[in-house]
């Protein structure tokens, strides 16, 4: 899948080049919890934390899954500190 293939990137290439080659899937998925979830925390990684808060508010929304939610929540309460 590509969004495995654009988290891989980020380790390999920088969270900036995996962020371009997840705007390109972003239409695809933006129904996708894990979409979402990689999406914050690239951006939290290149410093833009409104987006990535944002990000994982949509993750949030999105799992169904009550421990990935708990998970996704404090990814994002510690970004806002």
């Amino acid at each position: 899948m590509r969004l495995n293939w654009a988290v891989a990137l980020a380790e390999v290439e920088g969270p900036g080049r995996a962020l371009t080659e997840l705007d390109l899937l972003a239409e695809a998925l933006a129904d996708y919890h894990a979409f979402h979830a990689a999406h914050a925390d690239l951006l939290r990684r290149v410093g833009r934390t409104a987006e990535a808060t944002a990000a994982y508010d949509r993750a949030i929304s999105l799992s169904g899954n009550p421990a990935e939610r708990a998970l996704l929540s404090g990814r994002r309460d510690r970004l806002l500190g």
